[in-house]
């Protein structure tokens, strides 16, 4: 399989997921799939096969952002670096929205918290402690 094609199916079940999460959080194959961690599961495996295949073979390293640079040259380990974020962020959202749920924070609030963390990772995240905060009068929760 070329690496760009599973660029497009990971992407694509990604996509799938943050939609599920936006649209239809409730939804018991949400649940089931999404929230559940599973789809989040099933891209950390894909990306530990393509570390255990192609990480070693690439040139480059983490000692310097040039080294970096060079190692993201190699198409997989680009692919394996992206579905890093997708699985992250994906597993950021499924917690914001599993813990917005526990705490009884409206969905709609949730919903630009996890369009940000889609977007841009961190910010989703610290957007969604503030509204966290906002609604729980908590800054601090046991539940992270």
């Amino acid at each position: 399989m070329h690496p760009e094609t599973l660029f497009s199916i990971s992407s694509a079940l990604a996509m799938l997921g943050w939609l599920l999460l936006i649209i239809a959080p409730r939804w018991r194959w949400t649940q089931r799939i999404i929230v559940s961690g599973f789809l989040v599961l099933l891209l950390a495996a894909e990306y530990t096969l393509l570390i255990l295949l192609f990480f070693g073979d690439a040139e480059g390293g983490f000692d310097s952002l040039s080294q970096v640079s060079q190692l993201f040259e190699n198409d997989w380990v680009l692919l394996a670096g992206w579905v890093h974020y997708l699985a992250f962020d994906l597993w950021v959202g499924c917690w914001e929205v599993s813990n917005a749920q526990k705490m009884g924070i409206s969905h709609f609030a949730v919903i630009p918290c996890l369009l940000l963390t889609f977007f841009l990772g961190p910010v989703g995240l610290l957007l969604y402690f503030i509204v966290r905060a906002f609604f729980t009068k908590q800054v601090y929760h046991e539940n992270f």
